[in-house]
């Protein structure tokens, strides 16, 4: 692809690299991270008092049309909101969780405890709405003890309600009914509290006030309450705009469907519009069959300056964008760059992205990524614009200082600075177990760089050192190289993959199946089939066995090898840890649960339900 890109502003940082005897390597920018502010509503004052007309965030309403708060409206609501919260006592011990998603009232009581220095914890949603025994919201509400629960809609959340919380734990809601709690109504909170007592409590807010508790996804355990400060965010989007200028440029506008409970929507994301007085237009769409179209009618509507998401919303944008002029005249009106992150972007979808912005508008728009954490606020590492391929995570932000270590034959990332967290909310133990010897914040992923030789260039994700195993011949295999190339191999047909082999002779895989991409492999026959009857298709089975042939034809050796594979009829289920709500798979968990499908794929004779590249492809 030789088309240029469109002009965009961005920052491109030297550094400094130490590689030590050992092999331990320590790298940081040499350009110092500029001022932030203290407190993450300092900016929301400005933008109240610079801009105040200008909207902040958006929500569509029943009606369709969009409810908007301004920066104005959104500051007197936070204040108003602020000294209810005072009201009751909340504190760390007791802090403010939210259970429900996005939305005008969500972002608002987010501000306001944040702004009078209570903490408060967005929790998933879909761990008080799909049932069963509630478990991880009951684990997650024993760790915080909160001393008030807010829900959008009552008779949506009072089942969880009911079920996990003890009646004396006050509730807050705009709506609904839940008895035997006792309820307050969102509208009536500002009644309560003092001004001067509002005005004191955010005076006394610093860089070391715990602003939120932001829960991990669980992709190495079960989920952990990651101390967030308004050091952390303030510093991060310091961090961001020095990387991202054009942010500062113009106000950016956000198109954004990422939920606030996850630190990529809920800290990266909503802090790029707080800081740099953009708009954030909440999307209500996901990348979903079902739920694309919301997000599509979106994007049409309104014209982002940047596109921020997971390599599942690109790919389920993409054909959207081939066969809607209208969508690409809105999506490509006024967009600087594109960025992903929470797992790597498959380079097919990369290609078909460029492909459809250079036949638009003869130009490509910037596609960027890098390297973080919950813990890191997320913001740590960051390609530069000339280096940025699939599987690369480039270099540090201004302001953190990256050490490489030596662990068995890999180099584990670990990082600090002013946007690492403090530790794990009431759990010393792995606080603890998160530092090494120098303070450095271990990230448990391993990275390598793209050329030795020219470090500048960047780092390259190496996977993860807890999913990497050894075969029974000795063999070590690198399940986050060997995940990216099949994904890349098998899109659009594959959602994911689970890598099986520890203590066996090989490396067979269960396949997550795209089961709409599938199904189009069918033709007619896969309109109204069921799942099992697509993935038991022989244009579904022959497409897979080309795809572990390819795979067989590159492979240097055992450790990248895939011998067979199974197409999981059933998906990954979040009730029981083997899917995150980003929608990626927690991989041991999964291939724990599903301990009887990996037997199937090793058992001699060979099920039927096992492909292979060399029975199947014939």
């Amino acid at each position: 692809m030789t088309a240029p890109f469109r002009p965009v502003r961005l920052g491109v940082d030297a550094h400094h690299v130490d590689i030590r005897p050992d092999g331990t390597t320590y790298i940081r920018c040499r350009e110092p991270l500029g001022p932030y502010p203290e407190r993450v509503t300092d900016r929301l004052v400005h933008w109240a008092r610079t801009a105040p007309g200008r909207t902040f965030v958006a929500k569509r309403g029943p009606d369709g049309a969009w409810r908007r708060l301004t920066y104005a409206e959104t500051l007197a609501r936070t204040e108003a909101m602020g000294q209810g919260l005072l009201a009751r006592g909340l504190s760390a011990e007791r802090p403010l969780v939210i259970l429900s998603g996005n939305d005008l009232d969500h972002a608002s009581l987010a501000l306001a405890a944040m702004h009078v220095g209570i903490p408060y914890a967005a929790v998933s949603p879909a761990y008080s709405t799909l049932g069963g025994g509630y478990q991880r919201l009951r684990d997650i509400l024993r760790i915080l003890t909160p001393g008030l629960v807010f829900a959008a809609d009552l008779n949506v959340f009072g089942p969880a309600i009911r079920a996990t919380l003890p009646p004396d734990v006050p509730v807050i809601a705009p709506a609904g009914c839940l008895s035997d709690f006792g309820v307050t109504w969102l509208e009536n909170l500002a009644d309560e509290g003092s001004p001067a007592q509002a005005r004191a409590a955010h005076a006394a807010v610093g860089p070391d006030t715990i602003a939120k508790f932001l829960f991990t996804s669980g992709s190495t355990g079960l989920p952990k309450a990651v101390i967030t400060t308004h050091r952390m965010l303030c510093a991060n989007a310091a961090q961001l705009e020095a990387s991202f200028p054009v942010f500062a440029d113009e106000p950016p506008v956000l198109v954004d469907w990422l939920p606030w409970h996850h630190v990529f929507g809920g800290s990266h994301n909503f802090d790029i519009v707080l800081f740099n007085g953009g708009t954030l237009y909440i999307d209500d769409g996901r990348p979903t069959p079902a739920l694309i179209g919301e997000t599509v009618r979106n994007l049409t509507e309104i014209a982002p300056t940047c596109y921020l998401t997971v390599p599942k919303g690109f790919e389920a944008l993409v054909p959207h964008l081939r066969g809607n002029p209208a969508l690409r005249d809105s999506y490509f009106r006024q967009l600087k760059l594109t960025f992903f992150a929470a797992a790597g972007l498959p380079q097919p979808v990369w290609d078909a992205l460029d492909d459809i912005a250079v036949a638009h508008c003869g130009e490509r728009i910037a596609m960027l990524t890098g390297l973080g954490a919950t813990e890191s606020a997320p913001f740590a590492l960051v390609c530069r614009p000339d280096a940025c391929r699939s599987g690369r995570v480039g270099l540090p932000a201004r302001g953190v200082e990256l050490k490489l270590a030596p662990v068995a034959d890999k180099l584990e990332a670990r990082v600090r600075g002013p946007n690492i967290t403090p530790g794990y909310w009431r759990n010393d133990a792995m606080t603890v177990a998160s530092r090494d010897e120098e303070g450095f914040h271990r990230f448990g992923d391993a990275l390598r760089f793209v050329d030795p030789a020219e470090p500048g260039v960047g780092l390259s994700f190496d996977g993860r050192l807890n999913e990497d195993f050894k075969l029974t011949s000795g063999v070590w295999v690198s399940v986050g190289p060997l995940r990216a190339s099949l994904l890349n191999a098998a899109a659009p047909y594959a959602r994911d993959v689970a890598v099986a082999g520890e203590n066996r002779d090989d490396i067979r895989v269960l396949i997550v199946p795209d089961l709409e991409a599938c199904r189009a492999l069918c033709g007619e026959a896969g309109t109204a089939a069921s799942a099992a009857a697509v993935l038991a298709h022989p244009a579904v089975r022959t497409r897979f066995a080309r795809i572990l042939s390819s795979l067989d034809a590159a492979a240097t050796g055992g450790s990248n090898r895939v011998v067979a594979a199974l197409l999981l009829e059933e998906p990954p289920s979040m009730d029981l840890n083997e899917i995150t709500d980003k929608g990626s798979i927690n991989q041991r968990t999964l291939l724990g649960n599903r301990a009887a499908r990996v037997e199937e794929l090793y058992r001699e004779p060979s099920s039927a339900d096992v492909i292979t590249g060399s029975r199947d492809h014939g």
